[in-house]
């Protein structure tokens, strides 16, 4: 454990803050505050396709191609990630995640116009994209082995990242629910938990691309929604503590222990964990969404890039804040030191609703989870292939069913601190990739402000 201690500290240590906020701050001034300026068009954008019926004449659609980036980003993180933030970093650590939401936001932007402008058909005849394609395609080749190392750490985190760490959060809600109504579910339960969740992810990814993408269109929505409701009744209930609670954000971001009675420790502490969390979460920086908006149908790259800010937008600033203040505002004691995870955020919730919701919440975090996994579970293929061609897909899948078993038995702290080691080493070449393909992205973007869809990059009748 201390081993991996080390590491995680050399990884998420300053070198790697610096980075992802130079590249952020670089990319938002470069192109001209974009997640500002496009975040009222693409928030229309998003709702027009939610409440209309978008066709794609070839491949998944633009918005399934966001719901498919947003199950694997809108997942435990939001729920049990920040409730972690706040007991290791204080509620500071939310203003710190706030940051590298608006930064991630033209980030995540970034990775899906490129990956748009570098996917490639593979031989099932289907859009594929990401990092490894944007540095193969568009870098040198001294920088081409950074294609197959992110690959390798994508496919690490696809059994990570994307899978364990979800089905494990599953176990501990399902266990603290159970708990709370009297019930102990033994080992064997848990087992058999495991095993019904990896049947349901196993039919679920041999359907491909288009199958994730059709059953993320209905779930991600659905939970998200349920989620949402739930915490608007909690704020509407104690509105009278919502602004200590932005307070407790914001002042805790630079003075963590008047909150923490310095239990917490030093400011560097709070930051680094509002940063790495805020980067489990909404992922941007990691390049692995750029997998899913690759596959979209859009005239231009620029339509799918909005869609990018739209994931990031309501992943960490709408989601996790609304986690992070059903928490601070439910009266519920906070153990600093410690992650707390999903039985904190459960305690908030029936704190304020009755132990009724915690049923509702285990269901919710199911359903975050599954979709998690199957967004993951595209992005662990997509790199599988790059790195042993196509014809791995099955054994992949197979993989992925037994790790799903297998989490449901692990410890939680290890897999925490697996998940954000192998997030740190994903995000370097990622990183670098879009810092040297700036100039690409800011001609494409000219070329949509100027030209709007008529350049046509990628029409529908061409796919």
């Amino acid at each position: 454990m201390q081993f991996l201690q080390t590491i995680y500290d050399m990884v998420w240590g300053v070198p790697a803050l610096v980075l992802i906020l130079s590249v952020g701050i670089y990319l938002t001034f470069r192109t001209g505050f974009a997640q500002i300026f496009l975040l009222p068009k693409s928030m229309k954008l998003f709702f027009s396709r939610l409440f209309g019926k978008e066709e794609a004449c070839h491949g998944v659609s633009s918005f399934q191609a966001l719901c498919t980036a947003l199950a694997a980003t809108v997942g435990t993180g939001n729920l049990a990630g920040v409730a972690g933030a706040m007991t290791i970093g204080g509620p500071g650590a939310i203003f710190w995640m706030w940051l590298c939401g608006i930064l991630g936001m033209v980030i995540k932007f970034a990775e899906a116009v490129l990956s748009v402008r570098y996917r490639v058909k593979n031989a099932s005849g289907e859009w594929v994209g990401g990092p490894m394609y944007m540095i193969r395609r568009g870098l040198p080749k001294a920088f081409w082995p950074l294609a197959s190392f992110y690959a390798f750490f994508s496919l690490v985190a696809a059994f990570g990242v994307g899978n364990a760490t979800q089905i494990n959060t599953v176990i501990s809600g399902v266990s603290a629910t159970a708990a709370g109504l009297g019930l102990i579910i033994p080992p064997w339960g848990k087992l058999l938990l495991g095993v019904a969740l990896a049947a349901l992810v196993g039919v679920m990814l041999l359907g491909g691309a288009n199958r994730i993408g059709r059953t993320a269109e209905l779930l991600v929505p659905f939970a998200a929604g349920v989620y949402l409701l739930l915490g608007m009744m909690v704020l509407i209930l104690r509105c009278e503590a919502i602004p200590a609670a932005f307070s407790a954000i914001v002042l805790g971001a630079f003075r963590p222990e008047a909150f923490t009675g310095g239990i917490v420790g030093s400011m560097l502490i709070t930051l680094r964990t509002g940063i790495s969390r805020g980067v489990f979460t909404n992922e941007a920086g990691m390049g692995t969404a750029a997998m899913a908006h690759a596959s979209a149908a859009v005239d231009h790259p620029v339509e799918q890039g909005m869609m990018g800010i739209v994931e990031v937008f309501l992943d960490t600033i709408v989601i996790c804040t609304m986690t992070a203040l059903v928490i601070l505002v439910s009266g519920v004691p906070i153990a600093y030191g410690t992650d707390g995870g999903i039985s904190l955020t459960t305690a908030a919730f029936s704190a304020v609703l009755g132990s009724w919701v915690s049923i509702v919440i285990a269901f919710s975090l199911c359903l975050f989870a599954v979709a998690t996994v199957l967004g993951w579970g595209l992005y662990g293929l997509r790199c599988a292939q790059y790195l042993f061609g196509d014809g791995v897909w099955r054994r992949f899948v197979y993989i992925q069913i037994a790790t799903v078993v297998l989490a449901s038995v692990l410890h939680t702290e290890i897999i925490w601190l697996l998940a954000e080691i192998v997030n740190g080493l994903m995000a370097i070449p990622n990183l670098i990739a879009l810092g040297a393909l700036s100039p690409e992205l800011i001609l494409i973007y000219k070329s949509y402000l100027i030209g709007g869809n008529h350049e046509n990059f990628y029409q529908c009748q061409s796919l």
